[in-house]
């Protein structure tokens, strides 16, 4: 670990030796990663199985309710109730299982998001840990991550099974917290869409928004910092950039 906290240009001459990193004089020792649409695309073409069988039935899918479920649930908007409450009448389950089918069918079809493989494995190479935050299922997100080959990448998984409430709730993060044994100030947290933005700032987290196709539109004004891509930046300049918000 470092003796002290290092600010700015320190960071970056001392990067190869150091054990963490320094953030406005705070040590961070970890960074938490969204899953779904920030560490791989799978929003969209969850959004887009869905459409394709609103448009079948001459239903349009309202994409003000599709948002409220990005990083979060179907709580607040189940997309098959509320075709189904449209339509009057329950769909086949053969209907079903082929939107499952598509939405495995274009999920694999998705590349890792850019910069996310880099800044991992740039946060464990200075002794920082990694997890990962979703709202999602453990199996869905571990299942990717595997098939990634990306698992032994991350430190700590805490998924939907894991917790009372998931995102806008900070329930996730804070048991991301525990889970990597760190305090809100020492960890950054990255996402994609407001509802993981706000579960992040709620837990005391410095939050940076990566937003993709389906999120770019949103507000993500919450964050600390916004992002086009990961890529973008190294982590070093990752930390310089917040550093340098108010």
């Amino acid at each position: 670990m470092l003796g002290r906290p290092l600010a700015g240009s320190a960071i970056l001459s001392l990067w190869p030796s150091a054990s963490a990193a320094t953030l406005a004089g705070q040590l961070i020792r970890a960074l938490i990663f969204d899953f779904d649409g920030l560490i791989l695309e799978t929003e969209e073409p969850i959004y887009r199985s869905w459409k394709e069988v609103y448009e079948a039935h001459g239903v349009a899918l309202p994409f003000e309710l599709w948002v409220q479920t990005v990083g979060s649930s179907n709580r607040a908007f189940h997309p098959q109730l509320h075709l189904e409450a449209s339509l009057g009448g329950p769909l086949p389950q053969d209907e079903i299982d082929r939107r499952v089918a598509r939405r495995v069918e274009l999920v694999l079809a998705e590349p890792l998001r850019p910069g996310v493989v880099e800044l991992a494995r740039a946060a464990r190479g200075a002794g920082m840990k990694a997890g990962v935050a979703s709202s999602s299922s453990r199996d869905w997100v571990n299942g990717h991550l595997e098939r990634l080959g990306i698992v032994d990448l991350f430190d700590c998984l805490q998924a939907r099974d894991d917790v009372e409430h998931v995102k806008p709730d900070p329930d996730l993060y804070l048991a991301s917290l525990d889970c990597l044994g760190v305090e809100a100030a020492e960890a950054v947290a990255i996402e994609d869409s407001p509802n993981g933005v706000i579960a992040a700032k709620r837990a005391g987290l410095r939050c940076v928004a990566v937003p993709n196709r389906i999120t770019a539109g949103l507000d993500l004004s919450q964050a600390d910092l916004r992002l086009a891509s990961l890529a973008d930046v190294t982590l070093p300049q990752l930390l310089e950039k917040l550093g340098q918000t108010p």
